[in-house]
């Protein structure tokens, strides 16, 4: 059986990665991608699931995965709050012929590409324009204008990134950026049946 490949999917808050992706595992079957599940040390909200949402982990577990080496990419995003990606389940499903798929912040994505290398794409969704992102963000109506203003400050800084990335892709059209999602993925799956 033939290893999987990665595919790092990063892009700025609003920017329409997290649709984007579920739309290649949802409607493009024949990519057989598989989701990599995040570890965290929060607790699980709602009806999360250890092990489908997250791997959830007290912030010591965490630690000590840290100190063992087993994290591809880690992040303390507030004091005892970390996100990370554990090789562990991603070998196994690459292992298993899958694609492993990565929903993930801009650091995160860096990290990842550079550990796998050319057996890994990175794309990197870019809105249109800041002023694009912002009435994304309003018309969500999930967060305060103070907590946008904090997002779109932290978007113009994700941007800087985005020459780290294989390829750019400027989410202007949903629909658009779909149809160039799946062209980028069928490309770097099958490079030689052009």
């Amino acid at each position: 059986m033939e290893k999987g490949r990665i595919l790092i999917v990063s892009a700025p808050s609003g920017s329409g990665k997290s649709t984007i992706v579920n739309y290649l595992r949802q409607e493009h079957p024949e990519f057989r991608l598989a989701f990599s599940v995040s570890a965290t040390s929060r607790l699980p909200r709602g009806t999360e699931q250890d092990g489908v949402d997250y791997y959830f982990l007290t912030a010591e577990e965490f630690r000590r995965h840290i100190e063992a080496g087993d994290f591809l990419e880690y992040e303390e995003v507030y004091e005892g709050r970390f996100y990370g990606t554990l090789k562990r389940q991603v070998d196994e499903k690459l292992a298993a012929g899958m694609n492993v798929v990565f929903d993930v912040d801009v650091k995160g994505g860096v990290n990842i590409k550079r550990y796998y290398g050319d057996s890994a794409l990175s794309i990197f969704i870019q809105p249109p324009s800041v002023q694009a992102l912002r009435e994304r963000l309003i018309g969500r109506a999930t967060d305060d204008m103070e907590q946008i203003e904090k997002r779109l400050a932290k978007a113009e800084y994700e941007m800087t990134f985005a020459p780290q990335f294989d390829r750019i892709l400027v989410n202007d059209d949903l629909d658009t950026a779909k149809r160039e999602a799946v062209e980028m993925l069928r490309d770097f799956l099958s490079p030689g049946e052009q």
